[in-house]
């Protein structure tokens, strides 16, 4: 899955080499320029996350992770939906009743540096940063809603995940899981415009786009402790690789 994320820590030059011909510069200084840098976010935080929609897609907009359907009644059902809509499977996008109106209608594209997942060995979890091999900014596929309520309005997005490529599988192994090892949506830049295209809408139509992103063009090492009470937090610290004895071995023969 994809519950922890790393964003707004490259440099501004990397945003624009990277989404210079498709967002306004300005655009990519005003979000990117001067903010304070996120090495380390809990999805269960629900932070606010680089995005362009479908509606603007020359715009970036920070928009609060973890999706909440417009037709949600109350308060009370926002907090709870909310913290299970983190990920949408690819699988059942189409059938579940928080994602199969925004699938069709409200698609997005989620900026980030790179995100992290946890290997789990003798009772333990280890956790490793993800990210593009080149260091450049990946794009998640995502989609979106607006809720209105209680005098406020947000709008929420939501990751899309699909089954793992080879280096995920060996990391992404929590024997907790029982559809497998997953991880989010990583679109190749000449799929971007594809995912927000919304006349493409049938689920046919998109399964081209929702496949395992190429291992080859990915990167991954471990951190130190991100959970507990030996967490770095949202520091510096958290994209720092860091060894664990306990996997020395078994690194070797996985990477």
């Amino acid at each position: 899955m994809c519950y922890e994320i790393r964003t707004s820590t490259l440099s501004q030059q990397q945003y624009v080499d990277r989404y210079g011909d498709s967002v306004d510069p300005k655009e990519l200084e005003r979000v990117f320029d001067g903010s304070q840098p996120t090495y380390h976010a809990s999805g269960f935080d629900h932070p606010d996350l680089p995005v362009i929609i479908n509606q603007s897609p020359d715009t970036i907009q920070l928009l609060n992770w973890g999706l909440i359907p417009h037709w949600t009644k109350s308060i009370e059902d926002v907090v709870r939906i909310q913290n299970q809509t983190l990920n949408a499977r690819a699988e059942t996008l189409f059938e579940k009743p928080a994602f199969k109106e925004s699938v069709v209608s409200r698609r997005c594209l989620i900026i980030a540096d790179g995100f992290f997942e946890h290997h789990h060995k003798n009772g333990k979890a280890f956790p490793y940063h993800i990210q593009m091999k080149n260091s450049e900014p990946m794009t998640l596929a995502g989609i979106w809603d607006t809720w209105n309520g209680e005098g406020m309005e947000r709008t929420t997005v939501s990751i899309v995940t699909t089954r793992a490529n080879p280096l995920m599988s060996r990391i992404h192994n929590n024997p907790k899981m029982s559809e497998g090892p997953r991880m989010p949506l990583i679109l190749p830049k000449e799929n971007e415009m594809d995912w927000l295209n919304l006349s493409v809408s049938d689920p046919k139509d998109l399964e081209h786009l929702i496949t395992p992103f190429t291992e080859s063009l990915l990167k991954a090492y471990t951190v130190p402790k991100l959970k507990g009470k030996q967490a770095v937090g949202n520091t510096e610290k958290a994209i720092i690789k860091y060894d664990y004895q306990e996997l020395i071995v078994q690194q070797t023969g996985l990477f």
